[in-house]
């Protein structure tokens, strides 16, 4: 696999450019226009994709939770957003020049988010890492999978993963989640980032950040995260389901700058002098000077020689070069040596 190709054609692949994805889960409270000012703010700071979910009060709880919980149901209620909704979002999205994506917790919510609204993968939650026949249902719709794998087993992880790839998807890429929000520094252990790329070769790893501030999401791009994906909300001091975990428009913009940059000054792992190095060089190598007067006709030892800035003579580490050698003229103590002054 070692890549996937999302149906925009963007690709995730460990050490590449992460793919950053601004999670709005609830935080528009069931409103449309405060969606879409969400999807402006996750424009606005760089961010590849903008992450809604899917779900209904039917598609997240058994009916029978809700005849001993009747307030969930109308909180759920209120804060869902309808196919209708979702859809126009989508549109709003492509209008924008951001990616639609959604999270879906029933059969019908998948075919809706591939076939009505375009997605470019499917995410899937950290709670359906084990509900495998709904994992099968997925993977067979063929595109691509954002699985979370918060508190998940490494061996249900692995069972998740022969799941979908069994049931002929291969187009996976996996998320290490810690499902707590928020999550303190403590419990992230992002060397798990290693640990899923050394048990799942060839699957891009990712990071589902559930932090208060930036610091894990760059650090997840320090270890060759393919994606990142952080809470979005325009308000953090509202009520709401995550909203006080989330990040708002200009800690977003910071940690997509900040990803970004950290990206590009990893590099390759191969050893190079750049060129402004070189020129730094002049200004602060050592060049072989004359420890004192020394007259036309001495034998350099090196009680003779000594090195000092600038970097535009003889380089210092020619000195032991120079031992033994006559000079055709005379130098002044402190002076560089050059070439022509050596027979």
């Amino acid at each position: 696999m070692d890549m996937v190709k999302l149906r925009t054609g963007r690709v995730l692949a460990d050490y590449n450019d992460p793919y950053i994805v601004a999670e709005v889960n609830s935080s528009h409270n069931g409103s449309v226009e405060v969606a879409r000012q969400m999807i402006d703010a996750a424009v606005a700071a760089g961010c590849d994709c903008v992450k809604f979910q899917s779900w209904s009060a039917e598609s997240l709880y058994a009916s029978s939770y809700y005849k001993d919980n009747p307030i969930s149901k109308r909180f759920f209620t209120k804060f869902s957003l309808s196919p209708g909704d979702l859809k126009g979002l989508a549109a709003y999205c492509r209008e924008k020049g951001v990616d639609y994506c959604s999270t879906p917790y029933s059969r019908e919510e998948v075919d809706f988010l591939l076939d009505e609204c375009g997605a470019p993968y499917v995410k899937i939650a950290s709670m359906d890492s084990n509900n495998l026949a709904f994992l099968r249902y997925i993977s067979r719709k063929g595109a691509p999978i954002v699985l979370s794998t918060g508190m998940s087993t490494l061996e249900e992880v692995r069972r998740a993963v022969e799941t979908i790839v069994d049931a002929g998807n291969q187009q996976l890429c996996l998320l290490h989640c810690i499902s707590v929000y928020p999550a303190d520094f403590e419990s992230i252990r992002l060397n798990n980032i290693l640990g899923l790329r050394e048990a799942f070769p060839g699957i891009p790893i990712g990071f589902s950040d559930h932090s208060l501030g930036i610091e894990m999401a760059v650090a997840a791009t320090a270890l060759g995260a393919a994606l990142i994906e952080k809470h979005l909300t325009l308000d953090r001091s509202k009520i709401g389901m995550d909203n006080q975990m989330a990040t708002e428009p200009d800690e977003m913009k910071q940690l997509v700058t900040s990803c970004h940059n950290t990206h590009m000054a990893l590099g390759g792992r191969e050893r190079i002098v750049s060129e402004s190095e070189r020129e730094q060089m002049k200004k602060m190598r050592r060049s072989i000077i004359a420890a004192r007067d020394l007259p036309s006709g001495t034998v350099l030892t090196e009680n003779d020689l000594d090195a000092k800035r600038p970097g535009v003579g003889i380089p210092a580490d020619q000195l032991d070069n120079l031992l033994g050698k006559t000079l055709k003229q005379a130098v002044r103590a402190d002076s560089l040596l050059r070439p022509e002054d050596i027979e």
